[in-house]
């Protein structure tokens, strides 16, 4: 009887480790774009996208790439609202410019993002009360999507001086998430000793926050995964002022992007 149980517990074991494994031999497929970036959709990276203006160009014809790449893999759907280029454009791109240092990287954990026309509840209403997020990266049931409002996708790549954008700092989450875990430890991106000094960074500059001594978003003093995000906004917005107000900071998420921001001319 006992051998019994033994015999059908490895056979669980076993199909268990071979479902996994198909799993993740179908994570890795993703389908090559069926097109070049077109001319107009180029001239909304150039009038909107200051990174990709940043880039020579090599760099830029790796970046269109991996626009295309990423649009011809995760669905772009407006809920309430009309999507055209421009929006499919910019949300491609939030996700891009995080792990541009990164080619391999793929958003396997991703399969659609949800356009609303404004802000929302936690009941994914656009009307009503407590209508206060503007962004969302899914979770249970809505695993695999992402939820941006539409304002608010525009606005972080029109005001240039804010050090904020709300597409970016849901794809930072969706990147924190890949090692299975929104911890604030992106640790498909961040060695294993920088780990500890990160999270001994995080809670002094979360108290320095809290004390009002500092120019960071006081969101990002809501907790360490919240503190990453706003942190890589301020990142990729601004980064020259981020190294020159937070240079220690600024040096961990250059390890932690593979990119030294402030080298690039964004204008």
């Amino acid at each position: 009887m006992i051998s019994y149980i033994l015999v059908v517990a490895i056979l669980i074991l076993f199909f268990c480790v071979l479902y996994r494994l198909m799993s993740i031999g179908k994570k890795k497929k993703w389908n090559l774009p069926a097109r070049a970036l077109n001319e107009e959709e180029r001239k909304i990276l150039i009038d909107l996208v200051p990174f990709y203006k940043g880039l020579n160009n090599d760099e830029k014809k790796q970046f269109e790439f991996e626009i295309m790449e990423f649009l011809a893999n995760c669905k772009i759907t407006g809920v309430n609202t009309e999507i055209d280029a421009t929006d499919k454009i910019l949300i491609a791109a939030s996700g891009i410019i995080p792990i541009f240092a990164f080619p391999e990287w793929k958003y396997y954990n991703l399969k659609e993002v949800l356009v609303y026309p404004k802000s929302f509840n936690r009941n994914f209403e656009t009307s009503g009360k407590d209508r206060t997020i503007l962004g969302m990266v899914g979770t249970g049931y809505m695993e695999g999507k992402m939820i941006l409002s539409k304002n608010s996708l525009r606005h972080g790549f029109k005001n240039k001086t804010d050090k904020r954008n709300t597409a970016i700092h849901e794809f930072i989450h969706l990147i924190d998430k890949m090692d299975g875990e929104i911890d604030g430890v992106p640790n498909v991106l961040l060695e294993n000793q920088y780990v500890l000094p990160w999270f001994d960074l995080i809670d002094k500059k979360i108290k320095e926050i809290a004390s009002g001594k500092t120019n960071i978003n006081p969101y990002a003093a809501t907790s360490r995964v919240e503190f990453f995000s706003v942190l890589g906004e301020y990142f990729f917005e601004k980064p020259k002022f981020l190294k020159r107000k937070h240079p220690v900071l600024y040096d961990y998420l250059v390890e932690i992007f593979d990119q030294d921001m402030a080298e690039r001319d964004l204008k």
